[in-house]
């Protein structure tokens, strides 16, 4: 007796030689996304990779799904990092600590800072990792805030606008002063307190003014 049943589907792990493209084009689509930002193209990432445009466009059918594929994962670091530091016993240290972590990562990485900062890429698994991380954020925030540390009008919403703000400082100053984000983002975190006390030891020294030209000049280069 025969049995009329349908074959069981099962989904094939990739080839040894796809995956190995996958990943390269994984690794080279962080250094081009990082450097360059969202604008970049599967084009510039098949090129850098020193692969075909064809091999990348098989394993990810458009640029949404390379960007989905690298940052929903990041995004997910990101939250780890937030209730890592809700269990710092000090509420404001545990704050600024989340802050010059999230704003590091996205010193670092253009790509990042634009897909925190915009719904334009990543509609499914990366809205999900933003809509995990932003109760946590949340309640970072509110708890800062009810220590009296954090000042009583700061808004969890004012958070992307800290990283949008140092992250065009670490955009347009890091040819010419890499790390001078940092003394930016002390100065903020001071004004940020609930109550005045003794300022922070800021991490780099002020620009003279041939270094603030030499930094302006290399902003006009990048947005030429």
């Amino acid at each position: 007796m025969t049995r009329d049943t349908a074959p069981v589907a099962r989904t094939r792990p990739l080839r040894r030689d796809a995956e190995l493209n996958r990943r390269r084009i994984i690794t080279s689509a962080r250094v081009v996304f990082g450097q360059r930002g969202l604008d970049a193209t599967l084009d510039d990432i098949a090129h850098h990779a020193g692969l075909g445009v064809g091999t990348v466009y098989r394993r990810f059918p458009s640029k949404e799904h390379l960007v989905e594929a690298m940052f929903a994962e990041r995004l997910e670091e990101v939250r780890l990092v937030a209730e890592e530091a809700l269990l710092n016993p000090d509420p404001w240290d545990g704050f600024a600590n989340f802050v010059w972590t999230i704003v590091g990562l996205q010193a670092e990485d253009r790509g990042l800072r634009e897909v925190m900062l915009s719904n334009a890429f990543g509609h499914a698994q990366v809205a999900e990792a933003k809509e995990r991380m932003i109760p946590v954020c949340t309640e970072l925030v509110e708890r800062a805030k009810a220590s009296g540390k954090l000042r009583a009008d700061f808004a969890p919403t004012d958070l992307p606008l800290i990283t949008l703000m140092i992250g065009s400082v670490a955009e347009y100053t890091q040819l010419a002063e890499p790390g001078l984000w940092k003394r930016s983002l002390g100065l903020l975190l001071d004004g940020l307190r609930g109550a005045p006390g003794a300022p922070s030891e800021l991490a780099h020294e002020p620009l003279d003014t041939e270094a603030l030209d030499n930094a302006m000049c290399s902003w006009r280069k990048r947005g030429s």
